[in-house]
């Protein structure tokens, strides 16, 4: 299965965290060093995730960030905000509240319905060649839209809803592990696997949500889910899954 996976250049370890819900508090700066020290080194975050206090939160607690560990986040989320000069300004944002000088990897949030997508991904380009970004992400799309994005920049993630029972990406990704590109799944532990879940817990020792990581681990060599937690026993918990090995079958009766 693997316990790791190469973004841009970082190795990270497959089981990453989401923030989508972190407030500036210091229980929460010292979650995300504690998450660090537990042996998570990919963060995702959002210009939008709790009105920038999210990014600001990680900034507070982590800069200035070290290569060992990839903060990601993004940006161009409604409808009109793919526009560059709108793109601009929340890099620009992003860049402040991080307290950092360059973003490992900035996702286009959506693809905006008001603007070309590779208006959108051009104007991320060249924050790209001013060394204000580092890689391109892109967030639900697919295999298309992926294909049109890499004509123009390089795409070193793409960012889906996927879990146990969202499953319209099957596709991408296989797409994505085709290519060698990291699949980030996002509410990767909302699915439901029925009573085959929680069979399989118990059979293992294991929490249903534990399960769930590990066949989403399973599911592709570069699935890399990103749970939401405000816990640190959670994230020693989702980081645990990275050790449990699903049977084939067990694999097959959750699928």
């Amino acid at each position: 299965m693997g316990s790791d996976l190469v973004v841009g250049e970082t190795r990270v370890t497959r089981v990453g965290l989401g923030t989508n819900r972190l407030t500036n508090t210091p229980g929460n700066q010292a979650l995300l060093l504690e998450g660090l020290s537990a042996g998570v080194n990919f963060i995702d975050t959002a210009h939008l995730y709790t009105g920038g206090d999210s990014e600001r939160t990680i900034g507070a607690a982590l800069a200035p960030f070290s290569e060992e560990y990839i903060v990601a986040t993004k940006g161009g989320y409604s409808p009109g905000e793919g526009r560059p000069e709108i793109l601009g300004a929340q890099i620009e944002e992003s860049l402040h509240r991080l307290r950092a000088a360059q973003i490992e990897l900035y996702y286009l949030h959506r693809v905006d319905p008001e603007t070309q997508l590779e208006t959108s991904l051009s104007a991320i380009r060249e924050y790209r060649d001013q060394g204000k970004i580092r890689h391109v992400g892109i967030s639900e799309v697919g295999i298309e839209e992926i294909e049109r994005a890499r004509e123009i920049v390089p795409i070193a993630a793409v960012q889906n809803h996927y879990n146990l029972s969202e499953r319209k990406h099957e596709e991408v990704v296989d797409y994505c592990a085709q290519q060698q590109i990291p699949f980030v799944p996002y509410f990767p532990l909302r699915g439901d696997g029925g009573p085959a879940l929680r069979e399989i817990a118990e059979a293992h020792r294991a929490t249903p949500s534990q399960i769930t990581l590990a066949w989403l681990l399973k599911r592709s060599p570069t699935m890399l889910p990103i749970p939401g937690t405000l816990s640190p026993e959670h994230v020693r918990d989702n980081l645990a899954a990275l050790d449990i090995q699903l049977t084939e079958e067990e694999y097959r009766a959750l699928a």
